[in-house]
């Protein structure tokens, strides 16, 4: 009989431990939340892309990924992302940004022909988690931790700023260990 409750104390403590590392872990992480407020008009321009979280409308990528913001009359932004593939050549795709709040820190993307925008289910996420004062250096992503990534208007950042950024990435649960570092040559 004293083995049993042992048993039990033991398994009790083991299981509470165990709940404890848990709740520590998630107490660490927290859902990724949009800035507050976005400047479209600085945001507009040339950003580079200094790593992402792999997914399938990259894998041709190799290097020199970019994006083109413009914004339209309408408040819309224009979105031209750009990269260099494997055999040399340079693929592009052109899409529309929609604002979903007002501080324009959510968005709404879709890389669908104009005539098929309207559809529901065919825009992406594309929060800014985190952007230096100076719309140097952003972290982008959205509420699931399927997309992210590091831009910044300069092809290179220091290590200290992209450990930074990581930093951020990681408090919102993204696995950094996937982030994918994006070459960038002249």
């Amino acid at each position: 009989m004293k083995i049993a409750i042992k048993s039990i104390f033991a398994g009790t403590a083991l299981a509470l431990s165990g709940l404890a590392i848990s709740i520590a872990t998630q107490a660490q992480t927290v859902t990724p939340q949009a800035v507050d407020k976005v400047d479209i008009q600085r945001y507009a321009g040339q950003w580079h892309e200094i790593a992402h979280l792999p997914m399938y409308f990259q894998r041709k990528c190799v290097a020199n990924t970019k994006a083109q913001y413009t914004v339209n009359p309408d408040k819309t932004m224009t979105v031209l992302n750009s990269c260099s593939t494997k055999d040399g050549g340079k693929i592009s795709s052109e899409g529309v940004a929609y604002s979903q709040n007002e501080g324009n820190s959510k968005l709404k993307v879709s890389f669908l022909p104009k005539g098929l925008r309207w559809m529901p289910f065919t825009k992406g996420h594309y929060w800014v988690l985190r952007i230096d004062p100076e719309y140097k250096v952003a972290l982008v992503g959205g509420p699931s931790d399927k997309y992210l990534w590091i831009l910044s208007r300069d092809a290179q950042i220091d290590d200290a700023t992209y450990q930074s950024y990581l930093n951020t990435a990681k408090q919102y649960g993204y696995d950094v260990e996937k982030l994918i570092r994006t070459p960038q040559q002249p």
